[in-house]
C-alpha cells in the first residue's frame, strides 16, 4: 500500500476536527443546525487554512444519509454513509470540484452550468465548488452570475480564492463570505504534537516550534514540513536536524548579536557574522530570528513584570529574552527591530548576503550614544522633574559681559543646539525657582572657571541675568536690601523663547516688514488719482508703473512734478501717456518728472496696506486658542508663508 502523506492522512472530515478556524466552523455549524442556509459561499485566506476542507465537509453535511439511511441536513456528518464516503474520496457525482486557475475560460465554466439544470442524482443537494475563482476571466464571471444569483433550490455553490480583491464585486455581492485565518505557532505546534502522537513518533518540543514557525499559518506546510522532518531524521524529530533541515539560525547566535549590540562591542558582531557565514545559515533567517525576538523584548519592556504571563514557560529562550529585554533601552528595541525588518530587503541588494547583514548589524551601533553602554531608558515619564543641582555665582552685575550669549543667526532662528536647550529649558521649567534663587540671593564671589551650569538650565539662567541687568537700569522696587543681585558668567548660545515657534520667519523681528513708507499730503492725492485711473483701466502696462511707482512732489496749477527711482520709468512716450490720462480724467494738464528718493508712492501705499491685512491674519492665528494650545503641547510650528488674509 502506498504512503498517504500527513496532510491529506489527517485532513479534517468533519467540522469538530477542524484547527484553528472556529468562528467559520461556528456559523457554518448554526447555519445547518437551524436550516438556514445560503445558496453561495465564498471562502478565503491564505494556502493551506482549509478552504477545501471546509468546501467538503460541507457537501457531506447537506448530503449526509446517516447510518439507517434516514438522515437529513446535520452538522455531524456520520463520515460512514455512502454519500460521505463519496466526498471523502473525490467519487461523488453531484459533487463537483472546478480548479479555475487551468479551467478558467468561459467554455468550462458554461459547461459547469449547463449541469445545473438537472437534479441530483444521489445526494441532496448538488454542490459546485469553484477552487482559485479570482482566476477566472471577466467573461467567465459574468456567464455565472445569473445562476450565482438565483440557483436551483437543489444547488449549491462554493468558491475558494487566495486573493478576494480580484473578484468582482458583482459575484462578492451574491456570496456569503467568511474569511479563514492563518493559525498561530501555537496553535499548529499542538496539532503537530497530537499528530506525531497518532503516527508514534519522537520529537523535540524545539523542533516542533521550529516547524509551526516555518509554516507560516499554514496547517498544510506544517505538516508536509513534517513529513520531511520524519524522513531527514530517520523516524525522528530532533532540533538540530530541523535547524540544518530548514536552514534556520540558532537562537543562541541571535542572543550573542543582541548582546553584542547591547554592548556596543563591534567586534563580537562581525565574528558572529563570521561563524554564520562558515556554517552557511541564512543571512535572511538570522534577521527574521532577531526580528522575533526583539518584538518580544519588546512586548516585556512595554509591560513590565508581565514575562510569566506573556512569554510560554515551556520556551527555553524565554529566560534570555527577558534578560535581554532588561538590558536594552526600549527606543533602541524598537530601532533595532525596524532595522532587521528593512535589512532583509536589503540583502538581495548586495554582492553578499552576509555583507549586507554586517552592514545591517552595525548600523545600530552608528547610532549608539557615545561613552559606552547607554543609559537605561523606561517609557513611563517620572512623577516630578529632577531637582536642579545648585548653581554656582561667579560675579556682580556690573561684570556681565554683552557678548555671554551668542547672537542669534540672521532671519531669527537659532541653531540647533540652541533649540535643543530650548527644548530642555521647557522640561526643566520645574527648577526656574531655584535657579532664579541662586542668582539673586548667591553673592560669594567665586572663579568663574569654576562655575558649572547644567545644560538644560543654562538658557534660563541666562535669560533670568538679563532680566536682572534691564531691571537694574531702571529705579529698583521695594524690595528686601539683604538680596543684593548676582548673575552667572558662563558663555552660552541663546535660543529663542518657547512662544518664538509662534512667529512667521520673516526677517529677524518676526514681523511682516514692507518697503519704507512716509505718508505725505500730496502723496494722498496722487494716490486717488492713480487709483482712479487704474480702476478706469485708462493706463496699462509701463505707463501704469510708472504711476505706481512715482511720488506727487509738488503741484502748480495744472502743473504736477512726479519723481521716481529708476531712470528706466522716466521714458518720454510713457509720460506722455501718463499726462494724456492725467488730463483726460480733469487732473494735470503738464507733467514733469525727475529722479529722486520715494518715500510716498501708490506702491508703497499698497504695500503697506497689504502688509497691515496680513499682520491682522497672522495676529489672528497667532492668538486663536487652539493654535496656542498645539503650539505649546506639541511643538507645532507654522509653516513661513503658509498665512493668507483673506
Amino acid at each position: 500500500m502506498s504512503y498517504l502523506v500527513l496532510a491529506r492522512k489527517y485532513r479534517p472530515r468533519n467540522f469538530t476536527e477542524m484547527v484553528g478556524q472556529q468562528h467559520v466552523v461556528q456559523a457554518l455549524t448554526n447555519a445547518l443546525t437551524q436550516q438556514r442556509l445560503h445558496h453561495a459561499y465564498l471562502f478565503t485566506g491564505t494556502r493551506g487554512v482549509g478552504k477545501t476542507t471546509v468546501s467538503r465537509i460541507l457537501a457531506k453535511s447537506l448530503n449526509c444519509q446517516g447510518l439507517d439511511g434516514q438522515g437529513g441536513i446535520t452538522a455531524t456528518p456520520c463520515g460512514q454513509c455512502q454519500a460521505c464516503r463519496d466526498i471523502d474520496s473525490g467519487r461523488f457525482v453531484d459533487y463537483t470540484e472546478l480548479d479555475a486557475a487551468s479551467n478558467r475560460g468561459v467554455d468550462e465554466v458554461q459547461g459547469l452550468l449547463e449541469q445545473a439544470v438537472y437534479k441530483p442524482v444521489q445526494g441532496r443537494f448538488k454542490v459546485f465548488m469553484i477552487d482559485e475563482v479570482h482566476m477566472l476571466t471577466n467573461t467567465a464571471f459574468n456567464a455565472m452570475l445569473k445562476t450565482l444569483e438565483e440557483p436551483p433550490d437543489y444547488l449549491k455553490f462554493v468558491l475558494a480564492t487566495t486573493d478576494p480583491q480580484k473578484v468582482p464585486v458583482t459575484v462578492l455581492s451574491r456570496c456569503l463570505q467568511f474569511n479563514l485565518r492563518p493559525m498561530a505557532p501555537e496553535t499548529v505546534r499542538e496539532h503537530l504534537v497530537q499528530v506525531l502522537q497518532a503516527e508514534n513518533v519522537v520529537a523535540e518540543p524545539q523542533a516542533l516550534r521550529l516547524l509551526a514557525r516555518a509554516a507560516r499559518g499554514s496547517m498544510r506546510d506544517a505538516l508536509s514540513l513534517t513529513d520531511q522532518a520524519i524522513a531527514f531524521g530517520c523516524g525522528q524529530i530532533e532540533e538540530a536536524a530541523v535547524r540544518q533541515m530548514l536552514g534556520s539560525v540558532d537562537r543562541s547566535y541571535v542572543f550573542r548579536l543582541i548582546d553584542a549590540l547591547v554592548q556596543g562591542d563591534g567586534r563580537a558582531v562581525i565574528e558572529t557574522v563570521d561563524v554564520l557565514r562558515l556554517n552557511g545559515l541564512s543571512a535572511a533567517s538570522t534577521l527574521e530570528d532577531m526580528a522575533a525576538v526583539l518584538q518580544r523584548m519588546a512586548v516585556l519592556q512595554a509591560v513590565p513584570g508581565g514575562e510569566k504571563s506573556l512569554s510560554d514557560a515551556e520556551d527555553p529562550d524565554a529566560a534570555e529574552t527577558a534578560r535581554l529585554a532588561v538590558l536594552l533601552p526600549a527606543d533602541e528595541t524598537q530601532l533595532l527591530y525596524s532595522i532587521c525588518l528593512h535589512g532583509r530587503g536589503e540583502l538581495g541588494l548586495a554582492p553578499d548576503e552576509y555583507a549586507a547583514l554586517t552592514m545591517v548589524l552595525l548600523r545600530l551601533l552608528a547610532f549608539k550614544p557615545e561613552g559606552g553602554t547607554p543609559e537605561k531608558k523606561t517609557l513611563t515619564q517620572p512623577d516630578r522633574a529632577p531637582e536642579a543641582p545648585p548653581v554656582t555665582m561667579s560675579a556682580p552685575l556690573a561684570a556681565v559681559p554683552v557678548a555671554a550669549t551668542a547672537p542669534v543667526p540672521a532671519g531669527g532662528q537659532a541653531g540647533p543646539i540652541a533649540q535643543e536647550f530650548e527644548e530642555k529649558s521647557v522640561r526643566a521649567l520645574s527648577g526656574t525657582a531655584q535657579i532664579a534663587t541662586n542668582l539673586i540671593a548667591d553673592t560669594a564671589p567665586v572663579d568663574a572657571a569654576a562655575v558649572r551650569v547644567p545644560p538644560a538650565t543654562q538658557v534660563l539662567a541666562v535669560r533670568a541675568a538679563e532680566d536682572i541687568a534691564v531691571a537694574s537700569t531702571e529705579p529698583p522696587p521695594p524690595a528686601p536690601p539683604q538680596l543684593p543681585p548676582a548673575v552667572v558668567s558662563v558663555p552660552v548660545r541663546q535660543a529663542p523663547e518657547p512662544s518664538a515657534r509662534l512667529q512667521p520667519q520673516t526677517g529677524g523681528t518676526g514681523r511682516v516688514t514692507a518697503a519704507r513708507f512716509t505718508p505725505t499730503e500730496e502723496g494722498a492725492i496722487w494716490y486717488d488719482a492713480v487709483q482712479q485711473l487704474v480702476a478706469s483701466e485708462a493706463i496699462s502696462a509701463l505707463v501704469r508703473e510708472l504711476a505706481l511707482q512715482a511720488q506727487l512732489v509738488a503741484r502748480d496749477g495744472d502743473h504736477w512734478l512726479l519723481r521716481v527711482e529708476r531712470e528706466s520709468l522716466n521714458q518720454p512716450t510713457t509720460r506722455e501717456r501718463l499726462c494724456s490720462a492725467l488730463a483726460a480724467a480733469g487732473h494735470a494738464q503738464r507733467l514733469s518728472v525727475e529722479l529722486g528718493v520715494v518715500i510716498d508712492s501708490p506702491a508703497r501705499r499698497n504695500a503697506a496696506i497689504e502688509n497691515e491685512r496680513q499682520q491682522r491674519a497672522q495676529d489672528i492665528v497667532l492668538n486663536d486658542p487652539f493654535v496656542q494650545t498645539m503650539v505649546r503641547e506639541f511643538d507645532a510650528r507654522i509653516v513661513p508663508g503658509s498665512i493668507q488674509p483673506l
